[in-house]
């Protein structure tokens, strides 16, 4: 690793859990973590964020994950405050604790697997930033641009980067003549679903203008912004990007939904879409995804880590780019670790070079000058 000292373990403080609702989701992630670092090289602790925010200690629950049992996730942080745990202190103090201790040898770097708002859009990058610390991942301004995918379609256009049709409206914005603009617009269907959340939850297929008031009202209990966007008949594909400074492309995935489209329970609860790794794609077109998907990363400040999800809609307009994903989905057969391994670089060596980044950037960052002459 280019940004470690050598013989020299660094201690590793994954962030899981967290105030979205993908808290759950999370959990499972930081499991799959525990199991794969080397302990050799790390030093593991974990920092649990419960579903109102308050910051649990919970490394004692990494034996409970390499315990071998049929343990499908981490235990919440909700479950381990209950058990006990205090948390009076803030979230910075919790994060300076874990980086003084006598038996540290190195540097502390953190990785955040905290899918969704107050998480992946920003917000623990910047209190991370203000601390200081090492992380994983995206920078502020490329997390929170991705994160909001009203800002994201707006960020991509500019670029030049063709996506689906699309209207984004805050909720204040809403009157009678919505049904008339999407009908003129885009027609029917259409997906309504919340500007600033992932895992596909507050998602509805419209298929109608009678929809339309119920779907609205699913997106207003999780954000104020929503995105009413074109239902594309199209393969649903996806691929990895990784690397700092320069970003590189792993080998393109395909999603095949199993429900009416790719909900939360299709990617999480039933299990039953098909992942295909790699996906069967001309040459020439896996190529130009790779391109195009480091291209729409640069157009939003996306580094070290992403996966970017497309549809393609072949014999019509191509590959177009549906969204981006700074922290995602990090189970091994999650497709993200998937598309990577199929590339050559193993679960383990995934993090290994995320940690590498994270290192490399705080070392890069840290010759800034803050003040003037």
């Amino acid at each position: 690793m280019a940004g470690h000292p050598p013989g020299k373990r660094i201690r590793l403080l994954v962030l899981y859990g967290g105030r979205s609702a993908e808290h759950e989701i999370s959990c499972v992630s930081a499991m799959h973590v525990v199991n794969a670092v080397d302990p050799d090289r790390y030093d593991l602790r974990l920092m649990g964020i419960t579903t109102e925010g308050r910051w649990v200690d919970a490394t004692t629950a990494i034996e409970s994950g390499r315990s071998g049992s049929q343990v499908l996730a981490l235990p919440s942080p909700d479950t381990i405050l209950g058990g006990g745990e205090a948390a009076s202190a803030s979230a910075l103090e919790r994060v300076g604790a874990a980086s003084v201790s006598s038996d540290v040898e190195g540097q502390l770097v953190v990785l955040p697997l905290l899918h969704g708002p107050m998480g992946e859009d920003g917000t623990v990058q910047g209190m991370l930033e203000i601390a200081g610390v090492p992380y994983c991942g995206p920078g502020v301004a490329g997390s929170a641009a991705a994160m909001d995918k009203g800002l994201a379609k707006n960020l991509l256009a500019a670029a030049g980067i063709a996506q689906a049709r699309h209207l984004l409206l805050r909720e204040g914005d809403v009157d009678h003549t919505l049904v008339t603009r999407v009908e003129r617009e885009l027609g029917w269907p259409v997906f309504v679903k919340p500007a600033n959340m992932g895992s596909s939850i507050g998602i509805t297929r419209v298929k109608d203008a009678g929809g339309l008031e119920p779907a609205l009202d699913v997106v207003w209990y999780y954000d104020e912004y929503v995105i009413i966007e074109e239902a594309i008949t199209g393969r649903e594909l996806e691929i990895g990007v990784l690397g700092w400074p320069d970003l590189r492309a792993s080998v393109p995935g395909e999603v095949k939904p199993s429900h009416e489209f790719y909900d939360f329970d299709d990617k999480y609860v039933d299990g039953a879409a098909g992942l295909e790794v790699p996906a069967q794609l001309p040459e020439n077109v896996a190529e130009e995804m790779g391109q195009i998907a480091v291209a729409a990363c640069q157009a939003l400040r996306v580094d070290c880590m992403a996966r970017v999800d497309f549809f393609y809609e072949e014999g019509g307009r191509g590959l177009l780019v549906n969204e981006i994903n700074t922290i995602p989905g990090f189970t091994p057969i999650s497709m993200y670790p998937r598309m990577w391994a199929a590339a050559g670089v193993s679960y383990s060596e995934l993090v290994d070079e995320l940690v590498d980044q994270a290192l490399r950037r705080a070392a890069r960052r840290s010759r800034f000058v803050a003040h003037r002459d």
